[in-house]
């Protein structure tokens, strides 16, 4: 599950060049993009004009996917007079890379920067309905063509990677790390830009995710632990494209000595139709919750009829088990920070794989008993202090974990 939300989340960066061709709607179009891969694949030092701007754009979440419920980010180097107009995206990565599965699968994300037909790749968000908004920044020509180069040298092939991370070094956070890099110290961020601070991982992301994709909510709350649960900096809010919005909009740069505000303009390119959205009707909460009342009155029917669940048991805790090695594999052994320290793996353990096939025997050990009865206790202590575990277990699992201690009851007393 962990691994379809994730490939799910960078699909949009996945296919954006061929979803640009496909938006092109005349000629002229299709051979800006042509002229803007010849410049960006053969020519790497070139010298704006007076009329260049530079520009941070901002694309709005979207409600049809969970990859698209963040938003995105993207640097525009706008220059008229060289006919050049190109968007720096730090969200693309490359299916052909060598081990790329194996890479994936592990946690070592190598992403790269490309560089896109700037108005191509509006168009696309703008017939997805997603908001767009540009600040146009207020750089000298010096600064802006500081600005060009470094982005024109990171996007060489030898420079264009980088290693990856959901929430400390993604597409969103490298667009501030550009303007640091290329100003130095003539650009300064003023944290003050986040109205609700003190937020974890988990918390922020929830906010863009809960509401309409409580199944992708649950993925992300099942597969990762303790890591999201960590409270973030101000600064480090800008995860989100949002928050990298909100951090130009009261950043300084230093011009002739002095501080002034980095954007001069702020064009809302496209604001999205509200559709209204209100995310799925069955939702993990009404899943979990008519699962476990189903358990729990089959097993009173079996305790009263002296009829036995073992294969149904033996079913139950298989994927349990099943679930538990996955997060501790993700743990142990994979480079995904974020999944380790999982406190999921409180009822969902690996060992459950091994018990699941004793429960069908005839024959039982002695020790089974004791494993069974551990398992139903420490579910109902779970339970009970589900609140206050140091991860924020998601609520929907709460049933979950009781329909577990009520089979594991039931296999103790048949």
């Amino acid at each position: 599950m962990f691994f379809k939300i994730v490939k799910q989340a960078n699909k949009n960066h996945l296919i954006i060049e061929s979803m640009i061709v496909k938006s092109m709607k005349n000629t002229n179009k299709l051979l800006s993009l042509l002229f803007l891969i010849l410049v960006a694949g053969n020519v790497y030092s070139q010298t704006l004009s007076q009329k260049a701007q530079i520009s941070v754009i901002t694309f709005g979440p979207g409600n049809s996917e969970l990859y698209s419920a963040y938003g995105h980010s993207a640097i525009r180097v706008y220059d008229p007079i060289n006919r050049f107009d190109a968007a720096y995206n730090y969200g693309t990565f490359d299916f052909n890379q060598p081990n790329f599965y194996l890479n994936f699968t592990r946690g070592n994300l190598i992403y790269k920067v490309s560089v896109q037909d700037a108005r191509g790749l509006i168009e696309h968000y703008q017939d997805n309905n997603r908001s767009i908004t540009e600040q146009v920044l207020d750089l000298t020509q010096r600064q802006k063509q500081l600005v060009f180069d470094y982005l024109q040298n990171n996007a060489k092939p030898e420079n264009a990677d980088y290693a990856y991370d959901y929430f400390y070094d993604n597409c969103a956070t490298r667009i501030g790390y550009v303007f640091v890099e290329a100003l130095g110290e003539e650009i300064r961020f003023d944290d003050n830009f986040v109205e609700e601070p003190g937020l974890t991982v988990r918390e922020l992301t929830d906010r863009y995710s809960a509401v309409e994709f409580p199944w992708g909510k649950l993925g992300i709350d099942i597969c990762l632990g303790m890591p999201m649960d960590k409270k973030l900096t101000n600064m480090q809010y800008t995860y989100i494209p949002e928050y990298v919005f909100k951090a130009f909009g009261i950043a300084q740069v230093q011009n002739n000595g002095e501080w002034q505000p980095i954007v001069k303009a702020t064009n809302y390119v496209f604001v999205a139709n509200d559709d209204n959205a209100n995310g799925p009707v069955i939702t993990p909460n009404l899943v979990f919750w008519a699962f476990f009342i189903l358990i729990l009155v089959i097993s009173l029917i079996a305790k009263v009829k002296k009829f036995s669940l073992r294969w149904f048991d033996l079913i139950f805790f298989l994927l349990v088990g099943l679930l538990g090695l996955l997060l501790f594999l993700l743990w142990v052994a994979t480079d995904h920070a974020a999944a380790a320290w999982n406190l999921n793996l409180l009822w969902a353990w690996p060992t459950h794989l091994v018990i699941a096939f004793m429960l069908v025997k005839k024959h039982k050990p002695r020790w089974l008993n004791w494993y069974l009865m551990m398992t139903a206790i420490l579910g109902v202590i779970l339970v009970i202090f589900w609140a206050v575990v140091p991860q924020a277990l998601n609520m929907a699992l709460m049933p979950a974990v009781l329909a577990l201690a009520t089979r594991a009851t039931g296999a103790l007393l048949e």
